[in-house]
């Protein structure tokens, strides 16, 4: 089983900065790859980035990169997500998964953590 906590939302101005953590605990093979997602209610879910763990490669959708950063920190079993010159079409709650290979589905989802960007 795998769990995972997500933590570090909330409301911030446009422009602003904020990270967001998730700490992952578990079985270790099935977390290979860990990625960030958001969803605003009425959407689909949204890719944002993902790492993978062991070699800490990054993949970013063009809807967030360079402003967004995902890096890793092994020591804490924790994923991060820098989100730089937010805007307020950055609200959404944001989601944290883990998957074990590249091809598989994402399968073990945090509880979310909302972020609020006020113009």
């Amino acid at each position: 089983q795998v769990q995972l906590v997500e933590s570090g939302g909330g409301l911030v101005q446009a422009g602003d900065s904020l990270r967001l953590s998730c700490t992952v605990s578990g079985r270790a093979f099935s977390t290979y790859f860990r990625g960030w997602f958001r969803q605003v209610p009425g959407k689909e879910r949204e890719f944002l980035a993902r790492i993978t763990w062991s070699s800490g490669i990054t993949v970013y959708s063009d809807s967030v990169m360079g402003r967004f950063t995902i890096s890793r920190d092994n020591a804490k079993n924790t994923i991060y997500l820098q989100m730089n010159s937010l805007k307020p079409e950055d609200t959404a709650v944001y989601y944290c998964a883990t998957k074990a290979t590249l091809a598989s589905t994402w399968n073990s989802w945090g509880q979310g953590t909302q972020v609020t960007v006020s113009s």
